[in-house]
């Protein structure tokens, strides 16, 4: 299970986000909203995770595949429109790779966990304490 424990004091609108092994991020809101844009945005750190997550997870095939795979970038979008949400994900995969191995990559890239968690049913339980 991912857990994270995020806090917000009275400088407005900075958060800051610690992991179960320490690590320590800083989210904001960007200028125009009333923050002072020190940190990614919430909807930021959202996209984030989905690109990072496609990038290691192609990494690690292609690692185990002993395939000639250089680079992985992910450019990744989020739009709302009409009460759906919408990731527009761009993938560029630099190497030696022939067109079998990148169909296979962007497939890997599809069974991300995080693509997985968020094309299914998503529950919000949230609890006083």
């Amino acid at each position: 299970m991912a857990a994270v424990k995020a806090s917000i004091g009275t400088e407005l609108y900075k958060i800051e986000i610690k992991s179960a092994t320490g690590n320590i991020i800083i989210a904001d809101e960007p200028i125009e909203k009333g923050g002072q844009d020190k940190g990614f945005s919430p909807k930021e750190l959202l996209v984030s995770a989905l690109g990072a997550c496609t990038c290691a997870t192609v990494r690690m095939y292609a690692d185990r595949k002993v395939w000639s795979l250089e680079n992985v970038n992910a450019e990744i979008e989020l739009s709302e429109e009409n009460g759906q949400t919408k990731f527009i994900r761009k993938l560029q995969f630099t190497g030696t790779l022939n067109d079998e191995q990148r169909a296979r990559l962007l497939a890997v890239a599809n069974g991300c966990p995080v693509h997985k968690i968020l094309t299914n049913s998503i529950v919000i339980e949230t609890v006083l304490v």
